[in-house]
């Protein structure tokens, strides 16, 4: 079956640095774009950044542009998601995901998620 496993969440201080990891296996990892999505406590879950099938293109919200920068390697299926100059409002559970589409804004378009990672900013 499907498995998308994140790590690398954590607590860190305004201003610090993360790097969130996600392995995905059981799945032709070079025919989905893959994403970073969020959820806040009391919040819907939203779209972050993702990357297309061999890193031809990458998007992401414009609250993260110029801080956050997403990867993927095609020979080990991951993904990464560097985040430089966090702030508190990126507090969230981060989950990684996998788009068979080619749309890749919407929660809607993944078809497999994993089970989240919480990064925790202090201010």
């Amino acid at each position: 079956q499907v498995q998308l496993v994140e790590s690398g969440g954590g607590l860190v201080q305004a201003a610090g640095s993360l790097r969130l990891s996600c392995t995905a296996s059981g799945l032709t990892f070079n025919n989905y774009i893959m994403g970073w999505f969020r959820q806040a406590p009391g919040k819907e879950r939203e779209f972050v950044a993702s990357i297309t099938w061999a890193a031809e293109r990458t998007y992401g919200v414009d609250s993260v542009k110029g801080r956050f920068t997403i990867s993927r390697d095609n020979t080990k299926n991951t993904i990464d998601l560097q985040m430089n100059s966090l702030k508190p409002e990126d507090t969230a559970v981060y989950y990684c995901a996998a788009a068979r589409s080619w749309r890749y804004r919407g929660p809607e378009f993944y078809n497999y998620w994993g089970q989240g990672t919480q990064v925790t900013v202090s201010s």
